[in-house]
């Protein structure tokens, strides 16, 4: 499960696009869910655009995990934080649930620490 949440981590950091499109295949089923306060999103693309949307928003980022993630069967809870710009921007915890192959199937994202101002909007990252 280790390598899965490292290409999961990698994945949020590798530039939108194509790059991040081929990571992603990598690490998600092609009908990956992801469930979030923003919204629920389903397959590589709609996680891609949701990158685009939020770099046009707000900038650049980093995704970090904030501790070692915890793990048991086929789940996987890591505490994250976002960086935009050298500074903590918001922190979450996602719970990643994988199917047989050990790639990623749903992502249930958690906001611990909205972004200074708010909720986290549709343009959140992770």
């Amino acid at each position: 499960m280790s390598k899965t949440i490292d290409a999961y981590v990698k994945f949020w950091n590798t530039e939108a696009g194509d790059p991040q499109r081929r990571a992603g295949a990598e690490v998600f089923t092609p009908d990956v869910r992801y469930i979030a306060p923003s919204g629920v999103r389903v397959g590589v693309d709609a996680l891609v655009e949701f990158t685009e949307t939020f770099v046009a928003g707000v900038g650049a980022y980093e995704f970090c995990a904030r501790a070692e993630p915890e793990v048991h069967h086929d789940r996987a809870r890591l505490a994250w934080e976002l960086r935009v710009g050298g500074s903590s921007f918001a922190e979450g915890t996602d719970v990643l649930v994988t199917d047989d192959a050990g790639r990623i199937s749903t992502i249930t994202t958690f906001v611990d620490r909205a972004p200074e101002g708010g909720a986290v909007a549709d343009g959140g990252a992770a």
